[in-house]
């Protein structure tokens, strides 16, 4: 299949999925999100292990902004619906197959969703994580339940608030990465040797009982959903994204 914001090859029981949207600075839309939801459904039969990669660079900058804001100067009304993303991390978390983000480079807000979710995190020495939602009101809603099972509570919770980058070599301390070097290809190369060697049906059953085991991603699902769509529901909220859009101004900027 064609698709217009990812790219989407295979070598054997190994399914490379990338994040592409280079004219967006690799941001995620709705459509983004229905194309990786698609793909991943086409991988759980024949694939045992999914690489999720962005691009050189930028791995995934999180919501699009320019789109919300396209949408408000239409007079459009946003189609905030977070439950598609948040199933799209679950099937990355939960699913029959391991998962791998190779991050080269920036994964802000939603970005550390998708990194967060997956099974294993490998990243180049360029690579740095941040969430920068509540500088504008808002909050990673979603992106918590799934940086808290890697993370725990405090430093998720530092992350937010502060909405600094940190760098890699402080979040693999943190583990919010599991391995990273200054080869991150040769770094990918070296698990996937071991990983494809994995039945695929026992990789299902140990996913399954993983999920079992620590439940966080199911049951903060209806208040993370429920959180995300009040904060871009707030016409406040809503304002300080078009402000960044059309003037380039952060919220802390005077007019």
């Amino acid at each position: 299949m064609n698709y217009d914001t990812i790219k989407v090859r295979a070598q054997g029981q190994v399914c490379y999925l990338q994040l592409y949207r280079p004219e967006a600075g690799n941001t995620i839309n709705d459509r983004l999100v229905e194309e990786c939801s698609h793909a991943l459904a086409q991988c759980e039969e024949s694939a045992s292990v999914i690489v999720l990669e962005g691009m050189d660079g930028i791995f995934c900058t999180g919501a699009d902004f320019k789109g919300i804001h396209a949408k408000l100067t239409a007079g459009e009304p946003l189609d905030n619906r977070p439950e598609p993303l948040y199933a799209l991390w679950q099937k990355l978390a939960t699913g029959p197959f391991i998962t791998i983000a190779h991050v080269r480079g920036k994964a802000n807000a939603g970005g550390v969703g998708f990194a967060a979710a997956c099974d294993i995190v490998l990243a180049d020495e360029k690579a740095e994580f941040s969430l920068s939602e509540l500088l504008f009101g808002l909050f990673p809603a979603c992106v918590l339940p799934f940086l808290i099972r890697r993370t725990g509570f405090q430093k998720a919770h530092y992350m937010t608030l502060t909405t600094k980058p940190i760098p890699v070599q402080e979040a693999h301390a943190w583990g919010i990465v599991d391995g990273y070097g200054p080869d991150s290809e040769m770094l990918l190369r070296r698990h996937l040797l071991r990983l494809k060697k994995l039945p695929k049906p026992a990789i299902a059953h140990y996913k399954t009982y993983m999920n079992e085991l620590r439940a966080i991603l199911t049951t903060s699902k209806p208040l993370a959903l429920a959180a995300n769509e009040k904060i871009f529901a707030d016409p406040r909220n809503l304002e300080k994204i078009y402000r960044y859009v059309e003037k380039g101004q952060f919220p802390w900027e005077d007019e």
